[in-house]
């Protein structure tokens, strides 16, 4: 690869665009959501340009669809079985997945118990043993992977590590082509997802968002909820695939909806555990049993799933993590950027960032996000 010099001008944006012009075989087209935006690359003066910047609006039409297990749901929301694509028969179609941590690896693990013809890659290679043990294939690389499979999925933990195995040396870019699709389920910020778009789209392949709103346990038992955005062709293709990982799943329109709504609904989930702590705290000093009041709010007009689940182990003091705290602050942080963007204040997400921040400072970023309750204890 060439040289490169570092990206200055959207520090929250993992790897520059002149990088990803490196990394791939042709040449990329960049939309008008990056004019204005500042790229360097030493060995391709092309790259260095100061285009004429295009407002980004705050609102818009997006095109919404829904589809769920649940047969219950409202006439809106239409089956898994007839989402308006045929899509291929899971059987046929051989998939890659990139990425085997928490979340990845169950994910990965109800493909190859389903049937699928998987191939996997981990940077760890260990953590391919499980799924070489039942069934599943090895990659050496992420482009090795892509090269070989119909569609590959990724789940990676942050923007940088995405935009590594996508688009950086021995990436999955370098494996696709046309008739081929490319799937990151991971959280990442549009801007990211968008470059990411990008990078795939440039060599043939076609390209999906699809973070998933669901933890550990959800990804175990194939109950999370996917939130597409991208190439709609893809998404029907991928449908039954999708299905077999989750629950429901969503068409959000164009890329960076997925990661908009997914990053809003992690802020929102961030910010409800550290009101949720506080309370904890407080009702502890008071002199309440923690237990009774945990049990008061699950029947109450503010009950939550997450608050009878989390609430039994966070009286113990046990925080085995479902979804670790370090990736809750990365949403939050994300989820800031964003709203810089739109020029929108978010103060309460803003206070409670800073509350997982002082948690990490602490140690705690591995542990479940329900540890951030430890920073408020006196004693840190």
């Amino acid at each position: 690869m060439r040289s490169l010099r570092p990206w200055v001008t959207y520090p929250f944006t993992a790897m520059s665009m002149a990088q990803m012009h490196a990394a791939s075989r042709t040449p990329i087209q960049f939309p008008k959501e990056f004019h204005g935006k500042k790229f360097i690359c030493s060995s391709c003066p092309k790259c260095f340009d100061k285009l004429r910047r295009t407002p980004r609006p705050v609102g818009g039409a997006s095109s919404f669809s829904i589809s769920s297990r649940n047969s219950s749901m409202p006439a809106y929301i239409s089956s898994n079985t007839n989402s308006g694509g045929a899509g291929k028969d899971k059987s046929s179609m051989s998939i890659g997945f990139l990425g085997l941590g928490i979340m990845g690896s169950p994910m990965a693990h109800n493909l190859v118990k389903a049937g699928c013809d998987v191939t996997v890659w981990n940077r760890t290679t260990s953590k391919c043993d499980s799924l070489l043990n039942i069934g599943a294939k090895y990659g050496s690389s992420p482009e090795s992977v892509a090269s070989a499979c119909d569609v590959t999925f990724s789940m990676l933990a942050d923007p940088g590590s995405a935009m590594e195995v996508a688009c950086g040396k021995q990436g999955a870019v370098h494996g696709l082509g046309p008739g081929k699709g490319y799937v990151d389920v991971s959280t990442v910020d549009g801007q990211s997802s968008k470059a990411i778009s990008i990078a795939i789209k440039a060599t043939g392949a076609q390209f999906l968002e699809a973070p998933v709103s669901g933890s550990k346990k959800p990804a175990e038992e194939g109950k999370l909820i996917f939130l597409t955005a991208g190439d709609k062709s893809l998404y029907h293709e991928v449908a039954p695939i999708l299905d077999i990982m989750g629950k429901s799943r969503f068409y959000l329109g164009d890329v960076g909806n997925g990661a908009a709504m997914k990053l809003v609904v992690n802020m929102i989930m961030g910010s409800m555990m550290a009101s949720f702590s506080e309370g904890m705290i407080l009702g502890q000093k008071m002199g309440l049993d923690p237990g009774v009041l945990v049990e008061v709010i699950s029947q109450g007009a503010i009950s939550a799933p997450m608050y009878s689940m989390k609430g039994p182990s966070m009286i113990k003091g046990s925080y085995a993590p479902a979804f670790p705290l370090k990736h809750q602050q990365k949403d939050l942080r994300l989820a800031l950027a964003m709203a810089e963007e739109v020029s929108q204040p978010i103060p309460v997400a803003a206070a409670t960032n800073e509350l997982y921040k002082v948690a990490k400072a602490h140690g705690l970023g591995e542990e479940d996000f329900s540890a951030v309750i430890e920073a408020l204890k006196a004693e840190l």
